[in-house]
C-alpha cells in the first residue's frame, strides 16, 4: 500500500459502524451508546456504599457535578478538570430499555474503569471488576424496573498511592514532575447497551495458519445451542465470497477451514496476506439458525491472514522481509489523558503516522482502545503492545498478570498487533 495520505485515505473510509461500535471484531448492529452526560460526584470519605448511593434514589446532593463520558475527571474534556487526589468517585445516569428489547438478554459494557469497579442498575449490584484497562460487561434483563427509565450507578476506586496497580506514567503525587502525567481515575473507554439474542455469540477467534492457506475458527457460544442448530460462515474478501454451514454447534466449536484449493495456493491466495503494504482483511459474516430456519444471533467479524518472525532486524511478511519502522504512542493527551479525543480522532492518528512513513507503532505503557487497532488492521500498522507496569511485588504481579490475560483475549484477532512486552 503506498504510504502518500490521498492512497491511504482512498482505502480508509469507515462507514459509521466501522467507527463508532467499541468491539470491532465481534460487531452486532442493535446497540445504544451510552457515553455522554453522567451525573457525578467524589466520595473523599468512601462514605457511598454506607449511605447507599447506589440506590434508586441517592441521598441529595451527592451527585452534584456532571461529567462527559468516557473522559476520565482529571481531564479538561470531562467539564470536571479535577487533578487532585478523589481515589472514589461515582457516577450516575438514567437510560431507557424498549419493550422489544426485555425479551432478550441485555447486555450492559464497559470498555475500561480504572482501576476497580461496581456497578449498579437500579439499585441491585450487576458487575465488580478490577484491573483499568479492561473490558467487562453484565447482563442486567432481571434487575430492569417497570417502565422504559432505568438507572446505573457506577463506583469507581483508584487508590493514587498504591504503586500495585498497573498504572503505567501515571503520577502517584499530586504534583506533575519529570516524565510522569496525571492520573486517568474512573470511565475512560466507551459504555454501551447491547441487547442480545438468548442463545448468543460471546467469542470469537481465529488463527492463519499460512502453510495450509487456511485458519482455525474457535466458536463460543453463552450455552449449547438448541438441537437442530446450524451455524453458517460467510467469508467475504477472498477473491470468491465462501460459506459454509455446520450442523447441531457446541457451546465451543473448533473448525480449521481451507480458504483456498490447491490450485489457487501458490496464485491468488498468496495476494490476501495481511502486511503493511497489503493489509488485506477478510470479513466474516456469522449468523446461528434454529433447526427451522429462524435466526437467533448474528455478528459480524474478521481477520488478517499473516504470520509473524524476526530475522535479520526485520519482520518478514508474506515471506519477504519488510523493514519495521516504527513509531512510539505514549497516548496521554492534555484535553483527555487516557481516553481517545474522539472516534475520529483514533483513525487520524494512523493515517498521520502512514502519511510521515512509519509502519509500526510501540504503544507506551498503555493498553489501547480496540477502535484504534482495527484501524491499525485495516491500515497496514504493526503494533507491540505494552502493558502498563506497576511496582513490582507478588501482588503486582498478580494484578499484572491477571489483566494482562484479558487484554490477550481482547486483542486475539487483531493481525496488526505483532509482539507484547511489559
Amino acid at each position: 500500500m503506498p504510504n502518500d495520505l490521498n492512497s491511504i485515505l482512498a482505502i480508509g473510509q469507515p462507514t459509521e459502524a466501522e467507527l463508532h461500535y467499541p468491539r470491532p471484531g465481534l460487531r452486532r448492529d442493535r446497540w445504544t451508546d451510552l457515553c455522554g452526560a453522567w451525573e457525578f460526584g467524589f466520595d473523599d470519605e468512601n462514605l457511598g456504599v454506607c449511605e447507599r448511593w447506589f440506590a434508586s434514589s441517592p441521598p441529595a446532593g451527592v451527585f452534584d457535578r456532571l461529567i462527559i463520558v468516557p473522559f476520565p475527571p482529571e481531564s479538561r474534556a470531562s467539564g470536571v478538570h479535577d487533578t487532585a487526589f478523589h481515589p472514589v468517585v461515582w457516577y450516575r445516569r438514567t437510560f431507557t430499555v424498549e419493550d422489544a428489547d426485555r425479551s432478550e438478554r441485555l447486555v450492559l459494557h464497559f470498555g475500561a474503569v480504572d482501576y476497580r469497579a461496581q456497578v449498579w442498575v437500579n439499585g441491585s449490584m450487576v458487575a465488580s471488576h478490577e484491573g483499568g484497562h479492561t473490558p467487562f460487561s453484565a447482563e442486567i434483563a432481571s434487575v430492569l424496573v417497570d417502565g422504559p427509565a432505568q438507572v446505573v450507578v457506577v463506583r469507581a476506586e483508584d487508590q493514587p498511592t498504591d504503586l500495585r496497580q498497573p498504572r503505567g506514567k501515571q503520577f502517584w503525587r499530586e504534583e506533575l514532575r519529570h516524565i510522569w502525567y496525571h492520573r486517568t481515575t474512573g470511565i475512560w473507554q466507551p459504555v454501551w447497551l447491547e441487547p442480545v439474542p438468548i442463545t448468543a455469540f460471546e467469542e470469537v477467534r481465529w488463527t492463519p495458519n499460512l502453510d495450509h492457506f487456511g485458519v482455525e475458527m474457535v466458536v463460543r457460544l453463552n450455552h449449547d445451542a438448541p438441537e437442530g442448530a446450524r451455524l453458517h460462515v460467510r467469508m467475504i474478501g477472498t477473491g470468491t465470497d465462501s460459506g459454509l454451514t455446520i450442523p447441531t454447534p457446541w457451546r465451543d466449536e473448533l473448525r480449521r477451514l481451507v480458504l483456498f484449493n490447491r490450485d489457487r495456493q501458490m496464485g491468488a491466495g498468496r495476494l490476501l496476506y495481511w502486511s503493511p503494504t497489503t493489509p488485506h482483511l477478510i470479513n466474516v459474516e456469522l449468523t446461528l439458525s434454529a433447526a427451522d430456519g429462524t435466526v437467533l444471533d448474528r455478528v459480524d467479524s474478521y481477520f488478517g491472514l499473516r504470520s509473524v518472525e524476526v530475522r535479520d532486524r526485520r519482520v518478514p511478511f508474506e515471506r519477504r522481509a519488510d523493514l519495521h519502522a516504527p513509531c512510539a504512542s505514549a497516548e496521554l493527551l492534555a484535553e483527555t489523558l487516557l481516553a481517545a479525543p474522539s472516534v475520529e480522532a483514533l483513525r487520524e492518528e494512523v493515517l498521520l503516522a502512514k502519511s510521515m512513513g512509519f509502519n509500526g507503532v510501540r504503544i507506551h505503557q498503555k493498553i489501547e482502545d480496540p477502535r484504534f487497532l482495527y484501524w491499525c488492521d485495516r491500515l497496514g500498522m504493526m503494533v507491540w503492545a505494552k502493558q502498563p507496569t506497576p511496582m513490582f511485588d507478588d501482588q503486582a504481579a498478580e494484578r499484572l498478570t491477571r489483566e494482562w490475560l484479558e487484554a490477550v483475549r481482547r486483542d486475539y484477532n487483531h493481525p496488526s498487533l505483532i509482539a507484547g512486552c511489559l
